[in-house]
């Protein structure tokens, strides 16, 4: 099984604003120390105004390079100040799959913060009218569990836009959480490699056996 480096490795990050690149962003990893299955955190804290009122908004490109590894669970935290929450719509994807996270005017929020974690399943939802900041655990506008199951190699790609005019937000922080999990067939190929395993020990055990009668 490869390294944490080597799952990890070609992994690429930008900041897109208005579709250019004009910098990179620094991030922190955390994992496994040994690789394999486990919680893989991506992190940054870069401080990035969201421009008002513009849809090209502030996307990050994580590019995950692993293998032997499927999804089992996926979290996203992010911390907004200022601005309005109800001009913030946010979505992370990867491959043909596409999680929106938020969708602020939908969702009839107000409130000028939000310090925020999306999870799976179907549990408490951002509250449709909110006048306050936001905080604590929340359901995703769209179930983050569509990842599951697949592949977390590739890229992946966190996106942010401000769609209304008059405030200005700024994204403080934010950290995807992947729970990596072998492949069900890796799973299946290593039992039965070990039962072939047996077999040879109990057939080399009857030959000695034979041979010595």
């Amino acid at each position: 099984m490869k390294n944490f480096k080597g799952i990890l490795a070609a992994v690429s990050v930008w900041i897109v604003i208005g579709g250019s690149r004009p910098a990179q962003a620094a991030l922190s990893f955390t994992g496994p120390g040994g690789g394999g299955s486990g919680d893989y955190t991506v992190s940054t804290s870069p401080a990035i105004i969201i421009p008002d009122n513009n849809p090209s908004g502030v996307a990050y490109s994580i590019n995950f390079a692993a293998s032997g590894l499927t999804v089992g669970n996926i979290t996203v935290s992010i911390n907004l100040s200022g601005g309005y929450n109800g001009d913030i719509y946010a979505y992370l994807s990867h491959g043909s799959q596409i999680s929106t996270l938020l969708n602020g005017p939908s969702a009839g929020l107000s409130g000028s913060a939000m310090n925020i974690t999306f999870v799976e399943g179907t549990g408490s939802p951002i509250p449709t009218t909110s006048s306050a900041n936001l905080s604590g655990s929340y359901t995703a506008y769209a179930d983050l569990a569509t990842f599951n199951n697949t592949a977390p190699n590739g890229n992946w790609t966190l996106f942010f836009a401000d769609l209304s005019a008059g405030d200005t937000s700024t994204l403080n922080s934010f950290s995807l959480d992947i729970t990596a999990v072998p492949e069900p067939v890796n799973v299946a190929l290593a039992i039965f490699a070990g039962l072939l395993g047996v077999g040879s020990v109990v057939r080399w055990r009857q030959q000695c056996c034979a041979d010595y009668h």
